[in-house]
């Protein structure tokens, strides 16, 4: 019943109140998301990882590979994808 809630817990509640609050007075939008050095470097190995999972799946599909060698694959690039997803 009601509205949705926005925040899962207090906690992250508080810790996009505090972002917010450092952005104030400064270029930087207040929906942008920064990322430290390592948090990006991260970030883009985790997109690099599921890339490469995906063209793995493309190209067993094009060499035409069953099921049981399909089914890893998209098991793999599924977790990749969740890993990928996370930011922080």
């Amino acid at each position: 019943m009601g509205r949705r809630r926005r925040y899962c817990k207090q906690s992250c509640r508080q810790r996009a109140y505090e972002q917010r609050q450092s952005l104030v007075g400064t270029a930087v939008p207040t929906d942008a998301l920064v990322l430290t050095p390592e948090e990006a470097s991260a970030l883009a190995d985790r997109a690099f990882a599921l890339r490469c999972a995906a063209e793995d799946v493309a190209t067993a599909v094009a060499d035409g590979a069953d099921a049981d060698e399909l089914g890893p694959l998209c098991a793999e690039l599924v977790a990749l994808a969740r890993a990928a997803e996370r930011v922080r």
